[in-house]
């Protein structure tokens, strides 16, 4: 599991198209609506530019500058390059993420790493169960009903606020 993770972590794992940035874009508002305080850590297999070329920050950070920070009165953002290019493990990043003010973590990705997580399937994608080989899989969101253990809820992916509820009572035992 994860050593520094201080506070609840929650994944959403699924095949490439599935619906994991629409669904946490639907649920994150209706947990923050129960008071909660959420973030998020969305892991990318693209070589993503937070920053564009042409801009000051881009331009510092490709003559070397590392980490690189912007700064705002609405936001800020850490830009740090990585010496050698290899897969980013979930609890490094966590030891970098101040989590005292937080309530709930949720993950978009990550999927092969050790930490409860709900499973997203649709059946069009023809895609097969990720449960069978993980077993920090708490849950399915499927939009079919399936055959699974009693061990894994399964929860409609189509239902919002099924899955909040789902994460309030069984995960975070709130309610």
């Amino acid at each position: 599991m994860m050593q520094h993770a201080y506070i609840p972590i929650l994944g959403f794992a699924a095949f490439s198209g599935t619906g994991k940035t629409t669904l946490l874009a639907q649920i994150i508002p209706l947990l923050k609506q129960q008071g909660l305080r959420i973030a998020l850590i969305k892991h990318s297999h693209h070589n993503f530019q937070i920053d564009q070329p042409g801009k000051d920050s881009f331009r510092l950070r490709e003559a070397g500058a590392t980490p690189v920070m912007l700064i705002s009165s609405h936001r800020r953002a850490i830009i740090t390059e990585f010496a050698s290019v290899q897969e980013p493990k979930l609890d490094d990043q966590l030891k970098l993420f101040d989590q005292a003010e937080l309530d709930l973590i949720l993950v978009e990705g990550f999927k092969s790493e050790a930490f409860p997580k709900i499973e997203l399937h649709r059946a069009i994608m023809n895609k097969p169960l990720l449960y069978p080989n993980d077993p920090n899989i708490i849950a399915i969101a499927s939009d079919t009903q399936l055959l699974t253990p009693d061990r894994i809820s399964q929860l409609d992916i189509n239902q919002p606020n099924m899955i909040v509820e789902f994460i309030l009572k069984q995960f975070l035992r709130l309610k």
